[in-house]
């Protein structure tokens, strides 16, 4: 650019542009030479992680302990949002509703305090705060308000003053929500200057509401270093009261909501929606538009303990890393109940890649394979655990009439297909030793039977979604020579684990061999001779089955103990060293539980691998129905006390890809362990909870010795007599011997003489392995 002397005026303008120049250059540079944030957010900082109400998925939404203990556990930074709510005498509470029924225990203390009020127009009935002054809302105690969350911590726990919060707990950042000033206003409470008047004793970081009139009263009135104003988007189809326009309309002109707010507040749906099924859409394009418009997005409506898509397994980490790290944009913060789950996705597991370095080292054990994506024990089960990095995929071996083994979860097909919908529905028997209750048996089909059987996933709580629905009856059941084969093509597992139960039963009673069909198996697919690195593991719960295998010197074997025990003798142990490698336990034989609450730890774990037997720890799953209170409603929580916490060698699990992304934790990296990853404390929350509310002490428990874990041999394949072979469609007898073909012949000639003389027909069929025999009148 040339700089030269010439008019005065001009001069100014060049010598002005020349700086402007410069300073965008220099500005450039020092962009450049900044490094690259791998956050997609507004300011490429990570986003913020807010704590609705405090920990409100544990304690009283908006108590002092919720507040407490979420600044306890939750990331450096972690922003306390208070709905504010207005009393009859003007003081700000924090409640997360303008009525108190759902979340306080008002209808018991102030049952004639009930009103109806116009709200947004809609008359609305209930305990609305306005008609308690501060004094008497201290009289009121908050619960949880949800049904799936505990009732343990209710107890006498006040309600929150919104100054109290502040200069009590001194929050790093503080978030005050404004969800019905219009209502207020109508009721002569103002809820503006309430603010006003707040800033000047405590500090307020972000200021939220749906309704655009109430930043248009509070605008200026902070000043440029005050809280930040965040529009709350509500549902598209509702109407905002100031514009009496849709939300959904409202959403196409974002740079119109720039000129009152510096970010947006918006339920999950506006970003990712979900089809009328609850699985995901494609995105859409509003975080990216929002961050052009210069507007911060934040999410709200994160809970471990309420319904997700499908699409997530029920998994809380990858819906928040869906929203924060997906490679297209990134969230400028998330508004939860469980902020532990919140922090631990941002700093843990966001940009760690399925390649990162692993920072632990235990083994993933699927259960059935992916069973709770897809059937169990099916091949698209089994594919999807090894997609999920599983280290050990199981096949629970059961037996076919005809002798073939294959993988199911069980020897009653009935809980694991639909057969009881079929036609083969008549061939269910009762079986004593199994049940007393008639079912389909595996040793009651034929393979070429079973394999055109329709697989369905299990969903083990009744009151919850079920799995995964759209693949409900997807996939098919494969033959052990299949799953040990699918097994050896893949380059990540380090072992396959075979499960053997039924053992005497099927030997004594159908005459079949289940030891020497995996053997033989086993060698056929090249897992005997060396022709393979993936390893065999043999699991059983009983103790003659894996006595059998350890003669053969060449596989892990694998004691699973089935009852919850309290401790294990060292006669046990010994004993249980003889035949066994490694050992499988119950959850709550490591950590014991009542009322879904952790009373201790046991040293079954410590005792078991001080002989040099590993174990293993099932069941794991992501539903939180599965997991006591202490792991906060989080698979990834849950696994991280038995990893880091216990110490075990593995898990079983039928969710294998979270476990597996746990491997990859970048916090256990950390020369400090953070809070949201430090194993929880054993007991820890029962000492929050009131003596006259503490759940009944557990029930005793078994001490495993010796005598629990002796078996005498195996019995020898006994043939099935005629009398007990296993009822079919057919009711025809065995094929008779030649002498007796030809006895029955001439007996049925004379037999035949005489009917014709007596003038009947008779035609007698039966289909033997020789022909049909017919009488007829020819």
């Amino acid at each position: 650019m040339n700089c030269r002397r010439g008019n005065p005026t001009m001069r100014a303008s060049t010598v002005l542009l020349c700086g402007v120049v410069l300073i965008q250059l220099f500005a450039a540079q020092i962009h450049s030479q900044r490094p690259k944030s791998p956050w997609q957010t507004l300011s490429g900082d990570a986003p913020l992680v807010i704590a609705r109400g405090g920990f409100s998925g544990l304690f009283p939404d908006s108590s002092i302990d919720a507040y407490t203990f979420a600044m306890r556990t939750s990331a450096a930074g972690v922003v306390l949002w208070c709905d504010v709510q207005l009393t009859k005498d003007g003081q700000g509470i924090c409640f997360p509703d303008l009525t108190m029924s759902n979340g306080s225990n008002v209808e018991s203390v102030y049952p004639k305090r009930q009103k109806i009020y116009p709200v947004n127009g809609i008359p609305t009935q209930g305990w609305f705060t306005i008609d308690f002054t501060l004094r008497d809302v201290k009289e009121i105690s908050l619960n949880p308000g949800i049904w799936t969350r505990s009732d343990m911590f209710n107890g006498n726990v006040e309600i929150s003053v919104v100054q109290k919060v502040a200069t009590m707990l001194k929050p790093d950042g503080f978030w005050l929500n404004v969800q019905h000033d219009a209502f207020y206003a109508q009721q002569n409470l103002n809820m503006s200057s309430f603010l006003i008047s707040t800033s000047r004793i405590v500090s307020i970081d972000y200021i939220s509401s749906p309704e655009m009139n109430f930043f248009r009263k509070i605008a200026g009135h902070f000043g440029h270093a005050g809280p930040s104003f965040v529009f709350q988007f509500l549902e598209k189809e509702e109407i905002e009261p100031t514009t009496n326009q849709t939300y959904g309309s409202i959403l196409r002109n974002l740079t119109f909501v720039k000129m009152f707010a510096s970010g947006i507040l918006v339920p999950k749906s506006y970003i990712l929606p979900l089809d009328d099924n609850q699985y995901l859409l494609p995105p859409t394009s509003l975080a990216q538009d929002a961050h052009k418009a210069g507007l911060k997005v934040y999410v709200l409506g994160f809970a471990n303990d309420v319904d997700i898509a499908y699409n997530y397994s029920f998994d809380p980490v990858s819906e928040y890393l869906s929203f924060i790290d997906n490679g297209d944009f990134s969230v400028d913060g998330v508004l939860s109940a469980f902020p532990i789950t919140a922090s631990a996705s941002v700093d843990c597991f966001s940009h760690i890649g399925s390649n990162a370095t692993k920072q632990v080292d235990f083994l993933v054990i699927s259960k059935n394979g992916a069973s709770a994506d897809y059937p169990g024990c099916t091949n698209l089960a089994y594919e999807k655990a090894i997609k999920d990095g599983a280290d050990v995929i199981d096949c629970s071996v059961q037996m076919s009439s005809d002798g073939k083994p294959f993988c199911s979860s069980s020897i009653d097909l009935e809980g694991t297909t639909t057969v009881a919908q079929t036609p083969l529905r008549d061939r269910s028997v009762t079986i004593p030793e199994i049940s007393s209750v008639a079912r389909i048996y595996t040793f009651s089909l034929t393979w070429s039977e079973i394999r055109n059987l329709t697989p369905e996933i299990i969903s083990p709580y009744t009151d919850y979604p079920l799995r995964n629905p759209n693949e409900k009856n997807s996939g098919k059941l494969i033959l052990l020579s299949e799953f040990l084969n699918l097994a050896k093509e893949s380059t990540s597992l380090s072992s396959v684990m075979v499960s053997i139960e039924n053992a005497m039963y099927l030997r004594e009673k159908q005459g079949l061999d289940v030891i020497k069909a995996v053997l033989d198996t086993l060698a056929e697919t090249g897992y005997r001779n060396g022709t393979t690195n993936t390893k065999v593991m043999i699991q059983s719960t009983n103790s003659s089955v894996l006595v059998d295998f350890k003669k053969q010197n060449q596989y892990q074997t694998v004691y699973k103990i089935q009852e919850t025990v309290r401790d294990i003798q060292d006669s046990g142990i010994e004993y249980i060293k003889k035949f066994a490698d490694a050992v499988v336990i119950q959850k709550q034989s490591v950590f014991p539980e009542a009322d879904r609450f952790v009373t201790r730890k046991t040293n079954v774990v410590e005792r078991l691998q001080k002989s040099r037997l590993s174990v293993y720890v099932e069941l794991f799953q992501n539903e939180f129905a599965s997991q006591p209170y202490d792991f906060f409603s989080d698979a990834t929580i849950e696994i991280n006390s038995y990893i880091t916490g216990i110490g075990i060698n593995g898990t079983i699990t039928e969710f294998p890809f979270t476990a597996a992304r746990y491997k990859r934790n970048r916090c256990l990296g950390q020369k400090q362990t953070p809070p949201y990853m430090t194993p929880v404390k054993t007991g820890g929350l029962l000492k929050n909870i009131s003596p006259t509310s503490l759940p009944p002490a557990e029930a005793p428990r078994l001490v495993i010795t010796d005598a629990d874990v002796f078996e005498p041999p195996l019995p020898p394949v006994v043939q099935k007599s005629p009398k007990s072979a296993v009822r079919t469609s057919s009711t025809c007898a065995q094929e008779p011997s030649r002498q007796t073909q030809l006895a029955l012949s001439f007996i049925l000639s004379v037999f035949a003489s005489l009917m014709r003389e007596a003038g009947y027909l008779y035609l007698i069929g039966c289909q033997q392995p020789g022909g049909v025999a017919v009488l007829s009148d020819e």
